[in-house]
């Protein structure tokens, strides 16, 4: 527990107040031992360097300079987490998996110019985040989809508002989905911004959380209480540009911490919480919201934030390698007092430029879209379901109370079937990891990348077959379970798609995999923020089952578009100058 807390903001702050004598560091220590790696690469160089201070009694000088090879050491792999997704991770991270069960010192690679590059000490250094134990790893993949869910749930809890809000500010149906409209669009926004910033060295992820979710929280007291429409449109847009963080990096926070084989669990229980957040928020507010009044749906936001905002501060550690090394490095340069001790981060944060992030944030993402047909593809189809999913918000109301008599509280209880779907989604991707694809990797290695897409096929099947099952027994005569399947259907189907499209991606674009997936979450945003402006005009205007029907039809061409890439995404790779074959 001490070192999640030393990680975490209070930790920082304990460790300042107590001018660093709470929650050290090894490096520290009164009774630290400079590894004898690093003694010796420290001497060799320089053999008239005076001894390092705090190294092993048993070791003489003349110890520290014999070379690397009689001290029993390799120059281990220790950084497979920074190769490209290929076979050579994937067998470089089984090798190192074989490895951490032992202790093997780590020997520090030199530079041409003298620099000593920080790494871990040894393979099964505790500070690794790949080296965490299970509980400790799974309660950050909790942490990071509970953070996730709340931000989800902060959009759609707005719903059960928009009677309240049309009455008390004077505005129509449109108007008054205004606020769940710009918040979508900008938690598609921020992580353009923030997803690079987290990737910069010396501010690492956990900053970009705490940051951004205190201003989250803060900003969650004057929505509840504002008293005129313009404001709640600008602060529900501030609420989700700064909520956005965790939706676009909490996939690299799974990705520090576990390995290429089985990332795609906690991905999993990522896009569970995505899913879950929007389902549960109608639920959540609906009863409160008839019993009070509008106001309440919004405060219920603030009861979600403050407890998960305190575990932020107090018990979140950071899990950026290049970040825990960085700081690595300047307390062994402050220990020894050589200034040849660097991490590589260091060397490579001096490269960065404002001009370069700019490029791989925002213009990067764009062209890569319109460039490579799989990617435009896969931001086209994922927005199109991601927007028809946001259309439930506005079609629910307009079926099941008038249909079938449903208050505002028993609308919210609907909204759990999409919570079915995607734990159905769960269910069956665990199984296909478990029984199939996890035990085809470790037998043939990682096969071509389309391989991935096999459950994202089937997927594209499923989701016509709901819309079409909800459009079309959306009617009095037949009961409310049957659409309500219809939902779960369609859920299931996207699920599996998106889970496949997070792992296709990254193998395919190991380069641009960050930036890509901050576009593909801005065209999902963008769309569904589209989608909830004109989901309540197209259903009044066609009905509910031609409407429906208009976006089941649009969905049918996702079963064409997998199959082509499928079929054919290995050769569009190869033309591709983004991608890797």
């Amino acid at each position: 527990m001490a070192d999640i807390i030393r990680e975490a903001p209070l930790g920082h702050v304990l460790r300042l107040l107590s001018s660093n004598r709470l929650f050290q560091y090894p490096e520290e220590r009164a009774d630290f031992v400079l590894p004898a790696q690093y003694v010796a690469q420290l001497n060799a160089s320089d053999e008239k360097q005076q001894p390092i201070s705090r190294t092993p009694t048993s070791t003489s000088s003349s110890d520290a300079e014999t070379d690397l090879e009689s001290l029993g050491m390799s120059r281990t792999k220790s950084r497979a987490e920074t190769m490209p997704y290929s076979n050579e991770r994937f067998e470089a991270e089984q090798q190192l998996a074989l490895e951490r069960t032992k202790t093997i010192p780590i020997v520090p690679k030199k530079t041409s110019d003298g620099i000593i590059l920080v790494d871990w000490y040894t393979t099964d250094d505790p500070a690794n985040p790949q080296n965490w134990s299970s509980g400790k790893r799974a309660f950050v993949t909790f942490v990071m989809c509970a953070y996730t869910w709340v931000v989800y749930t902060g959009s759609s809890i707005y719903a059960a508002s928009e009677g309240g809000v049309m009455e008390q500010f004077t505005v129509n149906p449109t108007e008054a989905v205004l606020p769940l409209s710009l918040y979508v669009l900008a938690y598609g926004v921020g992580p353009l911004i923030f997803a690079p910033l987290s990737e910069i060295p010396i501010i690492g992820r956990n900053s970009i959380y705490y940051l951004t979710f205190i201003l989250f929280f803060a900003l969650s007291f004057p929505t509840a209480v504002v008293d005129n429409f313009a404001g709640l449109l600008v602060l529900r847009f501030l609420q989700g540009f700064f909520g956005s963080p965790a939706l676009a990096n909490a996939g690299a926070t799974f990705s520090d911490m576990y390995s290429l084989l089985y990332v795609p669990y906690t991905l999993s229980w990522w896009v569970f919480a995505a899913w879950g957040g929007p389902a549960l928020g109608p639920l959540m507010a609906g009863f409160a919201v008839s019993a009070e009044n509008w106001r309440w749906s919004l405060w219920e936001i603030v009861w979600m934030a403050a407890p998960m905002l305190i575990i932020l501060l107090t018990v979140t550690p950071e899990t950026s390698t290049p970040n825990i090394l960085l700081r690595r490095a300047q307390r062994l340069r402050k220990l020894t007092g050589d200034s040849r001790l660097q991490a590589q981060s260091e060397i490579d944060q001096r490269h960065l430029t404002v001009t370069g992030i700019a490029i791989d944030a925002l213009i990067k993402p764009i062209e890569i879209t319109i460039k490579d047909p799989a990617i435009f593809f896969v931001n086209v189809y994922t927005a199109l379901f991601y927007g028809i999913y946001y259309t439930f918000f506005e079609v629910f109301p307009l079926v099941f109370p008038p249909m079938y008599g449903f208050n505002l509280g028993e609308i919210g209880l609907a909204f759990l079937a999409c919570q079915v779907g995607a734990t159905l989604g769960v269910i069956i991707y665990f199984s296909y990891l478990h029984w199939y694809m996890i035990p085809d990797n470790i037998k043939n290695g990682l096969r071509q990348q389309e391989h991935r897409l096999v459950p994202a096929i089937c997927g594209s099947f499923l989701l016509p077959t709901g819309l079409f099952l909800f459009a079309w027994t959306s009617r009095p005569d037949i009961h409310w379970i049957v659409p309500l399947i219809g939902v779960v259907i369609f859920v299931l189907g996207t699920f599996l798609i998106l889970q496949s499209i997070f792992v296709y991606v990254p193998l395919s674009y190991p380069k641009y995999a960050a930036s890509l997936f901050a576009g593909n979450d801005l065209c999902r945003s963008a769309m569904a923020a589209g989608s909830i402006m004109y989901a309540r005009p197209l259903f009044i205007n066609l009905g509910i089952g031609k409407g429906v029907s208009v976006l089941a039809g649009l969905s049918t061409l996702g079963i064409f578009g997998m199959v082509a890439i499928y079929l054919t995404g290995a050769k569009l790779r190869a033309r591709s100058k983004f991608a890797q074959s």
